[in-house]
């Protein structure tokens, strides 16, 4: 039984809520518009349990990720085969930002029937996929009591008193980072793996990141204590880092992270646990619903 094409758009109740409620609604109208059947869904597991009908997963043109990172990041572990297209309704949606995506639901809709899409690289963390960035350490600690407060929409402002919690409490355990197959470890006291050059803020982490080159850009910073990460992010925001002789600039396939005491994780700005971590890169493993301005790398 064949059924008409249809797209899934998955909500988070926390970050489409409010005025961004109505950017979901203009998306199925103009999808409706355009020929396409919309079907919405809060429920995760709802979602899922439907793409296991052969017949609705054979007429499902994409999933749309209806609100932040997190939001895309739970898409693609829970659909990993599916193609995927983003209506950014978090806070940084920094792959949406790196595409140029607007949150607009008339606009997306129209991109999701041209069809145009890009192959992206996703990895895994300890089996779990992420897209966009993982770090371990007090950025993922800051991750880690952010999400233990939240209780709805968040904003930049958002992050401020949990910061100053995080950076007052935070013992920076040594991380040791084991690239490829080397066999001395890289140390430090922060490490970032990024597949996208921007990070949150829009900090500038790693500048030389690609989505799509079937590398992971890992930046280690060795100094420990909140007077080197002040000067750390100093130099960040200035794109000045790389050339600090205590930070580490390498780029690799698999990376694996240990320590003598359990260190937060975060993936696309989510809490992943915490070490030991081991992570490896799926080259092209997701396909992106993408504006035509986005096919060219």
């Amino acid at each position: 039984m064949s059924h008409a094409p249809w797209v899934a758009i998955q909500r988070n109740p926390r970050s489409g809520s409010g005025k961004r409620r109505r950017a979901i609604l203009d998306l199925c109208r103009r999808l409706r518009e355009l020929g396409l059947r919309p079907r919405v869904f809060t429920r995760r597991e709802k979602l899922r349990a439907v793409l296991d009908n052969p017949d609705r997963r054979a007429s499902l043109k994409c999933v749309v990720a209806a609100g932040g990172d997190g939001t895309l990041n739970d898409v693609i572990n829970r659909c990993p085969d599916v193609p995927v297209a983003m209506l950014p309704l978090g806070t940084e949606n920094l792959l949406a930002r790196h595409l140029k995506i607007e949150r607009c639901g008339r606009r997306l809709a129209e991109t999701i029937a041209a069809g145009q899409t890009r192959r992206f690289d996703v990895a895994t963390l300890n089996g779990r996929r992420f897209l966009l960035v993982a770090s371990v350490g007090v950025d993922a600690d800051v991750i880690h009591r952010l999400d233990a407060r939240r209780t709805g929409n968040i904003s930049h402002w958002t992050y401020i008193p949990v910061m100053t919690d995080a950076f007052r409490r935070f013992h920076f355990p040594p991380l040791r980072i084991f690239v490829d197959d080397a066999a001395t470890p890289l140390t430090g006291s922060l490490v970032v793996i990024a597949n996208l050059p921007e990070y949150a803020f829009h900090l500038p982490i790693a500048a030389s990141a690609c989505g799509d080159d079937g590398l992971l850009d890992v930046r280690v910073f060795e100094r420990p204590r909140m007077g080197a990460l002040l000067r750390y992010c100093y130099h960040v925001i200035r794109r000045q880092h790389e050339t600090l002789a205590d930070v580490h600039a390498v780029r690799a396939r698999r990376i694996r992270i240990e320590s003598d005491t359990p260190v937060p994780i975060q993936i696309d700005g989510d809490p992943a646990g915490w070490t030991p971590a081991e992570i490896v890169v799926l080259p092209g493993a997701l396909e992106v619903i993408v504006p035509s301005n986005a096919i060219a790398k």
